[in-house]
């Protein structure tokens, strides 16, 4: 079945500093920091939450649908998805900004210092979700980053139009208020974060743990090198490890190829811990590319990995499904 995703959709300038942007830091100086990093590498790649989530769907053979705003200078980027089977007839093109951009530099210890321009991104309070459910025959809409206005607004017409939804807020959870939050993840099936992410919301909101997950269906939460939990009122805590890994290349999108392989997971019918399986092992592919968006998958190298990491049993369950 199509599934909807909103979020943002940009173009990443990706740079790598030979070096610790923490050896640069002065602990007692914070207050003033005026720092120039010279890097070594630029490279200009495909990106954005949306757009992300969408490309590892498609990978994996699912029916993504992407919703966002650009600008007129998508249209190439609009052709590359469409040859890798992402529905981008749902895009609102703005006549007068452009599409968006993302800026990251990354050290030697893949930590990141970014800067995200919004450019279309506001005018997607434009897009109607009832619109491309109805159009597409969709039974799931992704609400992830991108204007937090349009997010609150999404949201509240999945609630009031009765349509599954995911919550999704990651890097808008530091722009958008508690109140802000609270509206957009009441009443999603499912929220995700990171584990830092998951305190500053429960921070910002006011709520307990308890009472987030009074709010939704079941909670995901990244945990970096540690794996990922998930619980839910349903749901007996579930807790895997991260796939293993052969190289180390740019952590950007990670997080988004996480989605995109257990919400596809799910889709398939696999368990919450298998589903997470498959998010885990295609994120490990991203972390192992330069690019979020420059990662293929093959039927058997996909599950020959997911053997190496979860064992025979995992591979077995998961290779009926890939295309």
């Amino acid at each position: 079945m199509p599934v909807l995703v909103a979020g943002s959709i940009a173009t990443d300038h990706l740079m790598h500093f030979p070096g610790s942007f923490s050896e640069q830091l002065i602990a007692d100086q914070l207050d003033k920091v005026s720092l120039s990093f010279l890097v070594d590498e630029l490279v200009i790649r495909r990106g954005g939450v949306g757009a992300n989530i969408c490309y590892g769907i498609a990978q994996l053979g699912g029916e993504p649908v992407l919703l966002g705003a650009v600008g007129a200078d998508f249209a190439e980027y609009g052709e590359f998805l469409t040859a890798h089977g992402v529905n981008c007839e749902h895009v609102y093109v703005s006549p007068s900004q452009h599409t968006a951009r993302f800026v990251c530099t990354t050290d030697e210890q893949m930590c990141q210092i970014g800067s995200f321009y919004a450019g279309a991104m506001p005018e997607s309070t434009r897009i109607s979700i009832t619109d491309a459910w109805h159009a597409t025959g969709a039974d799931l809409a992704v609400i992830s980053a991108y204007d937090p206005d349009a997010m609150v607004q999404h949201s509240a017409e999945c609630r009031e139009q009765g349509f599954r939804f995911v919550a999704d807020p990651s890097q808008q959870i530091a722009r958008m208020s508690g109140e802000q939050l609270r509206a957009l993840v009441e009443g999603a099936d499912l929220l995700f974060t990171n584990d830092y992410e998951k305190s500053l919301l429960e921070s910002k909101t006011g709520l307990s743990e308890a009472d987030v997950l009074g709010l939704v269906g079941v909670r995901v939460t990244t945990l970096g090198s540690k794996g990922v939990e998930i619980v839910g009122a349903d749901v007996e805590r579930v807790h895997v490890p991260v796939a293993a890994e052969r190289a180390r290349q740019d952590p950007t999108g990670v997080g988004d190829a996480f989605r995109a392989g257990l919400l596809t997971g799910r889709e398939w019918g696999l368990s919450w811990e298998r589903a997470a399986q498959v998010g885990s092992m295609l994120a490990t592919m991203v972390l192992e590319t330069v690019g979020t968006q420059d990662y293929t998958i093959a039927k058997d190298e996909f599950s020959s990995r997911l053997a190496e990491s979860y064992g025979d049993d995992c591979a077995a369950d998961v290779l009926p499904y890939l295309s």
